[in-house]
Formats: C-alpha cells, structure tokens, sequence
C-alpha cells in the first residue's frame, strides 16, 4: 500500500529529458515507483490531470537564514514550488555570530545574530522543523566580522586560523560549502590568499564556494579571474553567484563573461546560478547610484517612510544629489534598475546556469524575487517567450543544481529519490509580484510534496514541517 499516487500528469523528471505520461507513487517519504498505477492501492490519489509533474524546485541561491525558523502562513517559497533552498550566500550567514548591531551587508537578514557557532544554529533549524530542506553555506563575511579586529584591513595568520577552524567547525555541524563576498565592505580588504587559506577546509572537493565576486561593472574580468583561481588553488566546485553585468556601459558583455565561464569549465568545476530580472538588489551603496537608471529604496533605519520610493525622485525634490542622498539613508537598501534584459536572457540560457531568487525575506519593500522568481521562469521565460523549453528551465533549478550541490537523492523524479515534488499547470504558472507589489503569491502551483508530506494542497500551505537539514554527498 502506497501512502499517495500522483496519477493522470505529464513528468518532466528533472533531467532535462523530454515530458512523458507517468505516474508516481510515494512511500515512507520516498518516491517508490514511477510508471502506470492505475491499479495501485494507496491512502491518497492526487489527481494532476492537465499538470506536469516535477522535482521539487531547488534554490540555489537565497537568504533565507532567518525564514529558515519562522513559519508564516504565506510561505514565499513553499507557494512557488521550492522544496529545497541554498542559504548563507554572498559571506552573509546566520551563525557563528553573536552580536546585536551586525555591520552591513550582514543587516539584510533583519534578524538576531545569537549563534556562537554553527551546530547551534542547525540545532534551532531542526528543533523547529523547518518547511523546506536546507542546504547551509558558512558565510566568510560573517567568519571576519567576528574573527577580525579591523575589518578595513588585510588579517593576520592567528585571524586566518581561527576563520579556518570556524570553517571546519560548520561543515562538521552540517555546512555544504563557504560563501564569499568580497564586494562588500566588510571584506573587501580581504585578499585572494585570504579566501583561499579560510576555506582550506574544503580542498579537495569537500565543500563548495560559492563566490559573489568583487565586481560585477567595470572590472568584472579581474573579478572572475580571482574566483576562478580561488577554486582552482583548492581544487573544489566553485559557483558563481548571481552572475551578472551592472552599468549600461557594460551591457553586452555577457557573450564574454560567458565565454570566459566557459573556458574555465574545461578544467574545473564551475557553474553560475542567476534571477529572471534585470534589476539587482541589496545593500543601499552610494557607488553603485550613478550606474543605474534608477534606485528603489527598500528600507531605510534613517527614514524608514522612503521605502518604495525612487532614490532620484526624492533627490529631485530635495534638491539634492541622489549619490550624496543615499549615503544619508544609510543604513538602508536599494533595488538598482542597472542590467539589460538581453544579457539576462543570455545567461539565463547558459547550460552551466541554475536558478536561485536572491530574494531577501525581510521587512520593507522587497524584490520580487522573492515571491517570483520559479514561476516568472516558467510562464514568462518558458512558456510565453520561449526563451528556453520547460524540460529546460526544471533542469537548471532542480537536477542541475542536485548534482551541482552534491544533494544527493535529490532533484529527479527516480524511485528511492526523497519525495519532494511539485505539481503546477503550465498553461496557467504565473509570477504576479511587481516592483510596486512585490509580495503577491503567483498562480498556477498546485501542489507541493516535501519529503513526502503535502506542504501545499490545491495552492494553500497545509503542512510546515517537512524539511530537513541536508549535507553534501562526499
């Protein structure tokens, strides 16, 4: 007796191969058989007629430290067909950390810093039972906020060893991987030797860097050149986070970028993961204003009432210059108007690019990343503009990031494979968060399996508590 068949849909396996009919039963949290179960016995039939069938989504690139251990009714996530999420990205993690008045970027999560190391924080996300599974990055920004005395600075050797050993700390506890992001302030003293030694702990293939590198404008070759050779130094899967071209004056430029990826793919393990938008969003960064047609403000310590305002109307109100008001707002954060949709579209295609939101799940306006990131892939990328077929688009943001991740067991519709499975209609699957409305749940996902419990039923989150903390196959 089977605990559920999902029966009458199209699968699209994960793969990348092509949409066949077949029906999938589930038992004990697993995917126990895929094929015809007309005549199976089973305590639930879930009826996917008019519906693909498919992995649950996989987001490879998020922030969802915090949201991790709450459980709101509107999950942002479990509503867009995401089972499994990759947190702690860009240096920002959650743990080990303990401090009250974090230094930006760490600010983004809006949340309380109360980890001193990192087992404590895998214990809280497992006492909660958190609603997806959880792939945890250890953050090197968050390493040298509480290693280094001054972060303006290069560290010294006894720094860099206790960064080391925090590092070996996490991935004992359950870490995948360490996250850079030297683009930021308070590691952009860092060098490339002091990367390179702080994940030493992951030689060899032992964990994964992800990187947001130090330049995404101008100088965005030097910057992919000093991440390359930080995965090749350590000889370890490297993912390039959110890959993209800020500044109308480098617009274009992905066909280089790209090739660049490319070229370094022959010989060693890189792939980039990328959002379905041509705006950015993060930290409000007073350099990054004369680059962008236009700033949103998110949220503001200083005059929180700025939020959802652009940055150069105010300014025109005021007066004033919109690169000397942002530095007034701080601390604050900004979505930048700064990217073209062809290079998006480019590197959306790409074979070695996975899907990740970047979404920030905090207070203020947010991007609407967050809310609609897999279904804007799905309906306006796949089905509408064709930009790339739908076999396609669930393979970058379920069995590519699987294997990319070393998830092991996940990713793919496959017996003995963990149960976590979405069910969406694709004449209907619809992103309806905007920049004005940015929290609007999207249309089109029905149901939402993770680890074989229903978390959404007919598009309403039923169950919150089927996620699991997941580690890195070896």
């Amino acid at each position: 007796m089977l605990d559920l068949v999902i029966h009458g849909g199209e699968l699209i396996d994960g793969s990348g191969a092509p949409r066949r009919r077949a029906d999938v039963g589930v038992l004990g949290g697993l995917i126990a058989v895929v094929g015809d179960l007309a005549g199976a016995h089973a305590h639930r039939r879930v009826n996917a007629e008019g519906c693909v069938v498919a992995p649950g989504f996989i987001d490879s690139h998020t922030h969802d430290d915090q949201l991790l251990l709450e459980h709101p009714a509107e999950h942002p996530k479990l509503l867009q067909g995401v089972t499994t999420v990759v947190t702690g990205n860009c240096g920002i993690s959650l743990a080990p950390l303990v401090m009250d008045r974090p230094p930006s970027p760490l600010d983004i999560l809006q949340a309380r810093f109360c980890h001193a190391s990192f087992a404590d924080y895998v214990r809280a996300l497992r006492a909660v039972r958190p609603a997806l599974n959880a792939a945890l990055l250890v953050g090197h920004t968050t390493l040298r906020v509480r290693h280094v005395a001054d972060l303006s600075r290069e560290t010294g050797a006894r720094e860099v060893q206790h960064m080391q050993a925090s590092v070996a700390e996490a991935m004992e506890a359950g870490a995948i991987g360490l996250s850079t992001g030297v683009f930021y302030p308070p590691s952009r003293a860092a060098t490339t030797r002091e990367m390179i030694e702080v994940a030493r702990p992951l030689a060899g293939g032992r964990g994964i860097v992800t990187m947001h590198i130090r330049d995404e404008a101008d100088r965005i070759d030097d910057a992919l050149l000093e991440a390359l050779s930080v995965g090749r130094a350590l000889d370890t899967p490297l993912v390039l986070s959110h890959h993209k071209l800020i500044g109308v004056a480098n617009h274009g430029r992905s066909q280089h970028t790209l090739a660049m990826i490319e070229a370094a793919a022959a010989t060693q393990a890189v792939c980039l993961d990328c959002y379905p938008y041509a705006a950015s969003s993060t930290m409000l960064l007073p350099e990054r204003v004369a680059g962008s047609v236009d700033v949103q403000i998110t949220w503001s310590q200083r005059e929180p009432q700025a939020a959802g305002r652009s940055l150069r109307a105010m300014a025109a109100e005021r007066g004033m210059d919109a690169t000397a008001l942002a530095a007034a707002l701080m601390p604050a954060g900004g979505i930048y108007f700064a990217m073209s949709d062809d290079d998006v579209d480019r590197i959306l295609v790409h074979p070695l690019a996975m899907i990740g939101s970047d979404g920030l799940p905090a207070s203020g306006i947010q991007h609407p990343r967050l809310w609609g990131t897999f279904p804007r892939v799905l309906g306006h990328y796949a089905r509408d503009r064709r930009v790339l077929s739908l076999e396609s688009a669930i393979h970058k943001m379920t069995g590519l990031p699987a294997r990319r991740f070393g998830l092991e067991g996940r990713g793919f519709v496959l017996p003995s494979h963990a149960a976590d499975l979405t069910i969406f209609d694709p004449a209907t699957i619809e992103d309806r968060a905007t920049y004005a409305d940015p929290a609007m749940r999207p249309r089109g996902i029905h149901w939402v399996l993770v680890n074989g419990e229903v978390a959404v039923a007919g598009g309403e989150v039923v169950v919150q508590h089927g996620g699991q903390v997941l580690r890195r196959a070896a």
